[in-house]
């Protein structure tokens, strides 16, 4: 990463407590965050179970390396309150008795807080640790539930695992829900803080139905990225160029397990249909070129969290710069044939538009193949975890999967009934269907209202769209830009581009904002935003006319979506403008992929050069301004 600034953490994640109820994974979140951090370059006091002695000692430890660096992090997972407003956090051996005691059991927030303003740099506080009441039952009254929300001098970031005066869970599998979601975002290149946490804001409120929201506090007033590689593109498409270039059947067979719906799976079925499953024959690489390769698929399983490719980088590597990290990281996941109920179940059924960054979502069809396996582990999660509302959203989803519909519709009415926001949508979905209930577009309308009131993007986007067309509902514009505009600032993809294009069209701001619309969109999943920013640049549409942005975003279409600007490029070249085509053909030469003449005119070697660009052949760097 080419880290200029020193970084200093200070990790604890206190488990195995003697007084009150002990907690499942925060020291599992701790040791796991770690060990990324580790990888970011920053200095690591780790703590586990420590007592209050040992919490105040490690403060004083970080404390004296915080001051000298340019970076201070705190991550506390375990039991932590408020009292009057101050938080609290619980060291293994507390005992308290009353409200009296907490002073001298417990260590204050303030404490950490206190040597991290030592720090002249950027100072971030993670806290995992909003979780019910411990002492609920002995008499002791915390005056609300979670932590509270804690002000600061500038260059702080407070990030709780839930909003202010809510409490979050412990998770069904090695780490907590926020925990699994930060760890599965840390690594993204390139990718401020404040993006960083939308995504994983977005994740928890999937993964839990809407149950917890993560929460955050900035006074920073500079941008700080734990990545500061630059941006390339998405896993889904990383694993895709490597598995493309090794013409490796496992890493294909990968991704079409970890990515159902992913931009390429045709390319990948292809692949192993015409070659029966069997590695094919590649060049042999030089030195450098393999070492580049190594780096390449180290990077994407350090990112990705993949068990699988980082067996295949040890399997293929195993001498390599970052085995001993990659051994590392293989023992801190969960071994697939240890998975808990609720892990199979979130596996074989989450809805595609719930994908985090650890579960794609599976579609219909496939549930269809597994879904009696989906209805004993999701019946079994929602057993062990009935505080989880979800799980019995995954159970309906496997159940009408299954055919049976009636329990289905039961089912996401419990669901719903407890506010998990996936049951809420399905349900309205059913009612403006007519499927298993009578057709009632009033009441969807009302679920609708509900879940977005709540949080689901979803549903605001589905309420935005018929307010826009104005069928079967009054049209209002103005409430349709609303609904839109929350969903894309909390992170949908779907919501920024549908902007993107209604700015297009004049009906919301300007037209000049639409490629920013669409270029966001892009960075966030919907990759078909790269083709619209594409030709907004190439016509000069609302915004200057730049031919080689355009050809960037063209490129970046072209390994990124389902092959839609490829085709573009193929076979209508004559919509492109003679300039941008010269571009693109430069970056192609640049790649050393394009060996003809730069003329803007395409041929079979400008139609080679952009399928070598697009399996296995990506370059982030040719892109760089």
């Amino acid at each position: 990463m080419g880290l200029a600034e020193s970084r200093t953490a200070l990790v604890i994640g206190n488990s195995d407590y003697e007084t009150v109820s002990p907690l499942d994974n925060p020291i599992n979140d701790a040791s796991d965050l770690a060990i990324a951090l580790e990888g970011l370059g920053f200095e690591v006091f780790l703590g586990l179970d420590l007592t209050r002695e040992e919490m105040l000692a490690r403060s004083r430890d970080f404390g004296m390396a915080a001051e000298e660096s340019d970076v201070a992090l705190l991550f506390y997972a375990g039991h932590g309150f408020q009292v009057n407003g101050a938080n609290y956090l619980l060291p293994v051996d507390a005992t308290i008795q009353s409200a009296q005691d907490i002073s001298e059991q417990t260590v204050a927030l303030g404490e950490f807080v206190a040597q991290m303003e030592k720090s002249q740099g950027i100072r971030l506080v993670i806290l995992d640790a909003c979780r019910d009441n411990p002492f609920e039952g002995d008499g002791i009254d915390l005056a609300g539930n979670g932590l509270a929300r804690v002000g600061s001098d500038a260059n702080f970031l407070f990030t709780y695992a839930t909003q202010p005066d809510n409490v979050a869970y412990d998770g069904t599998g090695r780490n907590s829900f926020f925990t699994e979601a930060l760890l599965n975002h840390i690594y993204t290149p390139g990718e401020d803080i404040s993006d960083l946490m939308i995504s994983v804001r977005r994740d928890v409120l999937a993964a839990t139905g809407g149950r917890q929201v993560p929460w955050d506090n900035s006074s920073l007033t500079r941008q700080f990225r734990f990545d500061t590689s630059p941006a390339t593109a998405s896993e889904d498409t990383l694993l895709w160029q490597v598995a493309a270039k090794a013409q490796e059947p496992t890493l294909m067979s990968l991704y079409l397990d970890r990515y159902p719906e992913g931009a390429h799976v045709e390319e990948v079925m292809a692949f192993l249909e015409d070659t029966g499953g069997a590695r094919t024959a590649t060049r042999s690489l030089s030195a450098e070129e393999e070492g580049a390769e190594a780096a390449r698929i180290w990077a994407l399983a350090q990112r990705s969290r993949l068990r699988p490719l980082l067996e295949y980088y040890l399997a293929k590597y195993p001498d390599g710069a970052n085995a001993d990290q990659a051994q590392r990281l293989i023992e801190s996941l969960p071994d697939p044939e240890s998975a808990t109920p609720a892990g199979i179940c979130k596996r074989l059924a989450t809805h595609p538009r719930d994908a985090t960054g650890s579960e794609p979502g599976v579609p219909f069809d496939r549930l269809q193949k597994n879904a009696m396996t989906a209805i004993q582990a999701c019946s079994a999660a929602a057993a062990q975890s009935p505080e989880l509302p979800h799980y019995t959203a995954l159970l309906a989803r496997a159940t009408i999967a299954a055919g049976d519909i009636d329990r289905a519709v039961a089912l996401y009415r419990q669901a719903s009934n407890r506010g998990d926001l996936r049951a809420i949508v399905s349900l309205a979905q059913l009612h403006e269907s007519g499927i298993g209930v009578p057709q009632d577009l009033d009441e969807a309308r009302k679920l609708y209202e509900r879940a977005a009131e709540n949080g689901s993007f979803d549903a605001m986007i589905n309420l935005a769209v018929s307010l826009l067309e104005g069928k079967d509902v009054q049209q209002d514009e103005v409430r349709a830009v609303e609904l839109l505009k929350q969903a894309a600032s909390g992170g949908s993809a779907k919501a920024t581009f549908n902007l993107g294009v209604l700015s297009q069209e004049g009906v919301v701001g300007d037209p000049t904002e639409a490629l920013g619309y669409f270029q966001k969109a892009a960075r966030n999943g919907e990759s078909q935003g790269y083709l619209a920013a594409a030709i907004l640049l190439d016509e000069g549409r609302g915004v200057e006319q730049d031919s080689a942005q355009a050809a960037r975003m063209l490129l970046r279409g072209a390994a990124e979506d389902d092959g839609s600007t490829i085709a573009q490029l193929n076979t209508n070249a004559a919509e492109w403008s003679t300039n941008t085509m010269k571009e693109v053909q430069a970056l192609l030469q640049l790649a050393g992929y394009y060996a003809g003449t730069i003329d803007g005119v395409p041929g079979p070697n400008f139609r080679s050069a952009l399928q070598q660009w697009r399996s296995g052949g990506f370059d982030p760097a040719v892109l760089s301004e």
